[in-house]
């Protein structure tokens, strides 16, 4: 994208990724929630992610400062070892799986990035983390579909898998019709564990 149609404004996170053999894993245990409800709003699995800090719409020229201060924090940690269990539901609207595995240090890193963005004067909400992988929305007439989906997904339990990387991420939502697409700004491998 050239400088002159370089949007004035992108929306930012920060996030983890499962690697693709935990999301080809959940994406087999879903296939059935995928032929029952094709009326939700399924995420695209390769933009699968535990968000950390969801930053919002943020000047095109923030995003970049954040670069550095995550790269430093990210070399500081090790990879933490998760998995994907279960399913739920955020008010019978958003269909997600659970996380299990090193909660507690994965608190600690939600924690520092969050600090990270805050020290480089980064307003944001900071919402109440609750460690999840977004799966599908329902659309506003379909009242039932995330809940029976979160209710077959109740068995579900993952292999166990290494956080990788930190990415720094933007979103096109609201840049035209179709799915939400996600690319990565920049991404860190976390190396404090070598």
């Amino acid at each position: 994208m050239t400088e002159e149609n370089q949007p004035p404004t992108v929306r930012v996170f920060i996030a983890l990724a499962p690697p693709d053999e935990a999301k080809d894993e959940l994406a087999r245990a879903l296939a059935p929630a995928y032929e029952a409800y094709p009326r939700l709003r399924w995420n695209r699995i390769e933009d699968w992610h535990i968000t950390l800090a969801f930053l919002g719409q943020l000047p095109a020229t923030t995003a970049p400062q954040l670069v550095d201060p995550l790269a430093a924090l990210a070399r500081t940690r090790r990879a933490l070892r998760l998995s994907l269990r279960g399913g739920g539901h955020f008010d019978e609207r958003v269909l997600w799986s659970g996380i299990e595995g090193e909660v507690d240090e994965l608190h600690r890193l939600t924690a520092d990035v969050r600090e990270v963005v805050g020290q480089c004067g980064v307003v944001f909400e900071d919402r109440v983390f609750r460690p999840h992988l977004t799966l599908a929305r329902a659309r506003r007439d379909d009242v039932s579909s995330v809940r029976e989906a979160a209710e077959g997904l109740a068995g579900f339990v993952g292999r166990p898998w290494l956080t990788a990387r930190l990415h720094l991420v933007a979103s096109n939502v609201g840049r035209g019709p179709g799915p939400i697409r996600y690319r990565d700004i920049a991404a860190w491998d976390f190396d404090g564990g070598r």
